[in-house]
């Protein structure tokens, strides 16, 4: 059982940055793909963004391209976000998830995904 744990949320104004980082626990994490998923209040979660377990394959959702990057350091276990031009609208509470093993297509459903971090909020303010 992989444990992933989220920090460096915060409060930042529109239009500045900030970077999350997911520190994994646990040998499938090189080989798996991970993302990042987001959920604001009274709203269903939203796929943010994917890589692949290589990390040459990345996948964004429609509302961050653009803004945010993701990547990963297996050597690490970790693996990032890192959000830029942030909007009130990216407020919420931004999940690290770990998903299939050895292979890449669309994975953007959460469903796909079988271990999840606690959370961190981030709080943009306008």
């Amino acid at each position: 059982q992989v444990q992933l744990v989220e920090s460096g949320g915060g409060l930042v104004q529109a239009g500045g940055s900030l970077r999350l980082s997911c520190a994994a626990s646990g040998r499938t994490f090189s080989s798996a793909t991970m993302a990042w998923f987001r959920q604001a209040p009274g709203k269903e979660r939203e796929f943010v963004a994917a890589i692949s377990w290589t990390g040459v394959y990345t996948m964004y959702g429609e509302s961050v391209k653009g803004r945010f990057t993701i990547s990963r350091d297996n050597a690490k276990n970790m693996v990032y976000l890192q959000m830029n031009s942030l909007k009130p609208e990216d407020t919420a509470v931004y999940y690290c998830a770990l998903g299939p093993l050895f292979t890449w297509r669309n994975w953007s459903n959460s469903r796909d995904y079988y271990n999840w971090g606690q959370g961190t909020q981030v709080t943009v303010s306008s």
